[in-house]
Parts: structure tokens; C-alpha cells; sequence
């Protein structure tokens, strides 16, 4: 079986792979070197780069690259190719491992998925996650091709808690343009959901979660919390389909900013569980003392009925509950 993989992996990139080689080399001769840059490297007309991991396979290095294809549907196999395949430069890894197969593509709009074989779960969580930063990074700079979709097997590709990835840009990796991820470490966060009734809220502990060195925590906050989670007896408080605009911690306050999609409004959880779920988490980092929520930057008028969106809110553990045996809810993310 794994022989009719690796030979039908073969038909797919072998014409491709025929001019990758030779450009790779034309890179190294020209520039005598691999070099490091950021997401916001100014743009050059026709220019593209691939992205790797470093040796240690803790970091990512931006390498330039002349493509042989000219056009998507060519850059897509290309790119994918060299992805998949060695580099010249021994200081530079594959970011998709040699046991991983890129099983099929599709472009709908400007949503590509990239579908991948079961060995996907392979790898370390560190590795997968530079693996996706890398794949969306460099994928995103062809033109049509603007978010990135990964499916393992038959499924979308989930995180360690079950929730769905989604879609990716390259945003969704930096905290900063111009900023690259340097490294990856952890972090234990501390969120709150709403229960099923919609009247409290559920504390979950989430431990080791990874993320860039770029990003704030606040943001990674946030992002925890849009995501949802997959606990029994809990739910995303906030309403389905809200996206962070920005979010900045300024002399201890946090502003933060959604999209249109928070006044979605789902009234079977109650307005002071969507506001102090955002409050209470954010508030559990160091620094946070106090929350601001706008729309699109706006804070004038109120959410639903009464709650201000210039005022700035501090702190309510009132709405926490209990779970049956009388305790605080506290779950430990499962790696």
C-alpha cells in the first residue's frame, strides 16, 4: 500500500520537481546565501519565497524562490513540491516531512485546502504547528489563493482540545507585520466559557498551549476563546461566526475590537456571560486589570440592553458556576 502512495505521490510532483532543483541552486548561486526575513518584506513584482524550518526545527526561515510555474493552478503543485522536498541548504528542513503526503488539493474561491494523509498526526505538536505556519505562509503569496485549509484523512484538521482549525492566513500566525515566528513556546491560560443554559460561566484551565513568540497573549486569549471548546456541559459564549479586528493592552487596560459578527446575537446566552466571559479571561493575565469592547473600533451605544461598550469592565467572578459536585469547573487541556 504504502508503495502505490509513494509511486502515485510521484506522478503528481515528478514533471514539477523536474525545474525545482536547478532553480534552488540558481538561488544559492546568486544570493551565496539563504536569508532570513519577515512576513512584511516589501514586495518585489514576480518575487516569491518558500518557507522552511530551521535545523532545530523550532523556527522558520524565509528562503527566495523563482518559480518555473506561471500560472495558480501550476504555482500550487510547485509550491507544494518544494515543500515537500529537501533543500540544498543544510541549515534549512522541510516544513512537510518525508512520512506526510499531500493527498489532494482544491481551490474554491479563494479557499485552498490541502488534504493530508493520517502520518499528518505524526508529528510534534511544535512541528505541526510551524509546519502549518510555513505551508499557509508560503501558499497565500500566490495570487487567488488568500486562506488555507488543512483536512487529515476524511476530516477537518483539529486541535488537541477537537475544536476545527479552520481556514488560516498568514495573520493567523504573526502578532505583527514585519514580525516572523522566532520560536514557539507555552503557556497555561485561563478561560471562560458559558454553560449549557447559557446563564454561567465555565472555568477551563487550558495547559501548554502553543504559540508564536510574536503574539501577544492577549491575543492568543482571544483566539482561544473564538475557537470555542469541545468540554462536555460548555460553549462558546460569544456569538458563532465574530472575528478579532485588534486588541492592545495599554496601562493596564485591554481594548479589544470585533467584527459585526458580536452583535449576532444568540439570546439563549445571557449578555453578561458574553461580556464577562471576554473580561474574566483576559483579565487572568498579568498586567489586565480592566476591558474595554468596541465593534470595529466603535464603543458608542450598548450591548443588547445594558451593558455600555465605553465602559470599561472589570473582573466578575458572580457569574461563575458549579459544576454537580459543588467544585469550580477546572479542565486540563489532553496533549
Amino acid at each position: 500500500m504504502r508503495g502505490q502512495t509513494e509511486r502515485r505521490k510521484g506522478r503528481v510532483y515528478r514533471e514539477i520537481k523536474k525545474g525545482i532543483y536547478g532553480l534552488a541552486a540558481a538561488a544559492v548561486f546568486f544570493t551565496g546565501m539563504f536569508p532570513l526575513s519577515g512576513c512584511g518584506k516589501e514586495e518585489t513584482p514576480g518575487k516569491y519565497h518558500v518557507e522552511y524550518l530551521n535545523k532545530e526545527k523550532s523556527r522558520i526561515i524565509q528562503v527566495d524562490y523563482e518559480p518555473q510555474a506561471t500560472d495558480t493552478n501550476g504555482l500550487i503543485q510547485e509550491f507544494l513540491a518544494v515543500l515537500c522536498s529537501d533543500s540544498d541548504n543544510v541549515e534549512c528542513r522541510k516544513p512537510i516531512p518525508n512520512d506526510v503526503e499531500v493527498t489532494s488539493y482544491s481551490l474554491e474561491g479563494v479557499l485552498l485546502t490541502l488534504s493530508f494523509d493520517a502520518d499528518y498526526n505524526n508529528m510534534t505538536t511544535v512541528e505541526e504547528v510551524l509546519c502549518r505556519a510555513a505551508v499557509v505562509r508560503t501558499m497565500t503569496q500566490i495570487e487567488g489563493v488568500e486562506c488555507v485549509s488543512f483536512r487529515v484523512g476524511d476530516s477537518p484538521l483539529v486541535d488537541a482540545k477537537g475544536n476545527i482549525v479552520g481556514s488560516m492566513t498568514p495573520e493567523s500566525f504573526i502578532e505583527n507585520p514585519g514580525a516572523q515566528i522566532n520560536s514557539i513556546q507555552d503557556a497555561t491560560l485561563t478561560l471562560y466559557f458559558s454553560n449549557e443554559t447559557g446563564d454561567g460561566l465555565v472555568k477551563e484551565v487550558r495547559e501548554e498551549v502553543y504559540y508564536s513568540s510574536n503574539i501577544a497573549l492577549e491575543k492568543l486569549v482571544m483566539e482561544q476563546l473564538l475557537g470555542g471548546t469541545a468540554r462536555p456541559g460548555a460553549k462558546s459564549a460569544i456569538p458563532a461566526g465574530t472575528r478579532l479586528v485588534t486588541i492592545s493592552v495599554v496601562d493596564g487596560i485591554c481594548y479589544v475590537s470585533l467584527d459585526e459578527g458580536f452583535r449576532n446575537q444568540d439570546y439563549q446566552v445571557t449578555e453578561a456571560v458574553v461580556i464577562y466571559s471576554i473580561v474574566n479571561s483576559l483579565s487572568e493575565l498579568p498586567g489586565i486589570s480592566k476591558v474595554q469592547i468596541s465593534v470595529n473600533g466603535d464603543n458608542s451605544g450598548v450591548y443588547r440592553d445594558r451593558f455600555s461598550l465605553s465602559e470599561m469592565y472589570e473582573r466578575n467572578l458572580d457569574y461563575v458556576v458549579s459544576d454537580e459536585a459543588g467544585e469550580v469547573q477546572n479542565t486540563t487541556e489532553e496533549e
